[in-house]
């Protein structure tokens, strides 16, 4: 059995709503084989407290305009690793340090990826560095 269409466009909301907050390293595994409790996990990285904040919330105001909501959210007194049980699918949201450490990708790694199409690199533009020169309009 393999992870239902629901289960992958639920996921692949969550996904594009996490690249939209500056989320990265967006992956996800069929895990129905292994689990009977979900078919998808995602998995998200952000770099700091404030942007694991931010891609979680980015991910429930989506999917609660898709009538879905989590039946559990884990750890967002920290924001270092924030878990979300939509039931088909879990995301994980990691701060960089806590997914190099936990490497979900290697414990899951016998699981198929999906590939869900979304694209990541919404990046923050570079801070503009002006000389006095070209600040004046010279």
């Amino acid at each position: 059995m393999s992870a239902t269409e629901i289960a992958i466009t639920t996921a692949t909301l969550a996904a594009q709503a996490a690249a939209d907050k500056l989320g990265t390293d967006i992956v996800a595994f069929d895990v129905s084989e292994q689990l009977a409790i979900t078919d998808i996990f995602l998995v998200v990285s952000a770099s700091n407290e404030r942007q694991v904040g931010a891609v979680v919330d980015g991910i429930e105001e989506q999917l609660l305009k898709h009538k879905l909501k989590p039946v559990r959210r884990e750890g967002d007194r920290e924001n270092r690793w924030v878990l979300l049980d939509y039931l088909d699918v879990v995301v994980h949201v990691q701060h960089t340090d806590e997914r190099a450490l936990y490497s979900l990708e290697r414990l899951w790694k016998d699981c198929p990826r999906i590939e869900l199409g979304v694209h990541e690199g919404r990046e923050a533009p570079p801070a503009a560095e002006q000389s006095d020169e070209d600040a004046v309009g010279a």
